[in-house]
């Protein structure tokens, strides 16, 4: 998972080389790939899931999601509740939901796919449901707004026809099985690519701590929460500490909406936007550690 970090050294250091093959097969593989070939890896993850299995995937699916929504709105709304809107150490309500309710599919499926199997990678068509500000919107009360459906059946699918072929034709297994492992450095690079260091400049030590917050709690209760349920990999639980790229755009959205004022919407998208540099670091960190000491 820490080809991410050599993508995010890369786009801060070097943007030129992407802007200079802009269109070309270089910035498809190292810069705007990372999206088709994550559903490749989905796919192949997909035809290891044996049919039987199939509950344990939407089990683990349903915990993590459920784990990382409830704490991201409890801790939001607590810090509301205290602080008001000014939120604690600067660190606004909204950013904090935003963040903490949201988490990076693509990091958890590289961490899931490193350290746990099948049924952990595929957990994540079920953890996509926290994608976008619609538990945000719910945190607040914001009403009229659902979950797009078609981006959930869009993240199912994928995994969906993988477990499909993959028990109607063990060949079909056999040949993908290698792509669950494999095409890892290829999206977990251009993720990375996509982020900047710069993002630390604007939030400042708010932003910081909100990244270091978001890993160390929702990581941290999601590898309880593993724990507790005596789950196989563990680690795999605190997979969740992590802030989705998307998130950036939640404070936007709920400004436009009128829940928030631009004021503060200008002020939690910096911090968000820090807190998924910073969870992109650390999160991984934290499920490594986690595993050592499970392995130990």
């Amino acid at each position: 998972m820490y080809h991410s970090y050599w993508g995010v050294l890369a786009n801060t250091f070097c943007p030129f080389f992407f802007e200079y093959f802009d269109g070309t097969f270089t910035t498809n593989l190292w810069k705007t790939g990372a999206i088709p070939i994550l559903a490749a890896f989905l796919f192949c993850n997909g035809t290891t899931i044996n049919f039987k299995e199939a509950g344990v995937t939407i089990y683990k699916g349903v915990v993590l999601t459920a784990t990382k929504v409830l704490v991201g709105m409890g801790c939001g709304l607590l810090v509301g509740a205290i602080f008001g809107e000014a939120g604690f150490l600067g660190v606004a309500p909204i950013a904090v939901i935003a963040s903490f309710a949201n988490s990076n599919g693509g990091i958890y499926a590289a961490l899931a796919g490193e350290y746990g199997d099948a049924t952990d990678v595929g957990a994540v068509s079920i953890l996509a449901i926290n994608d976008g500000p619609f538990f945000t919107m719910l945190a607040l009360g914001a009403a009229g707004y659902s979950v797009p459906i078609n981006t959930l059946l869009g993240c199912v699918i994928p995994i969906l026809v993988g477990v499909i072929l993959g028990n109607l034709d063990t060949d079909i297994r056999d040949f993908c099985q290698p792509g669950a492992s494999m095409l890892i450095p290829f999206f977990a690079f251009p993720l990375g690519a996509n982020l900047t260091l710069s993002s630390f400049v604007v939030a400042g030590v708010p932003g910081i701590v909100l990244g270091i917050l978001c890993t160390v709690i929702t990581g941290g209760i999601g590898y309880l929460v593993y724990k507790v349920l005596r789950m196989k990999a563990p680690a795999i639980g605190a997979a969740i500490g992590t802030t989705a790229g998307n998130a950036a755009a939640t404070p936007a959205a709920l400004a436009t909406a009128g829940v928030i004022s631009t004021q503060v919407s200008e002020a939690a998208t910096a911090q968000v936007s820090a807190a998924i540099i910073v969870t992109a670091i650390l999160c991984p960190l934290m499920v490594t550690l986690f595993q050592k000491f499970e392995t130990r």
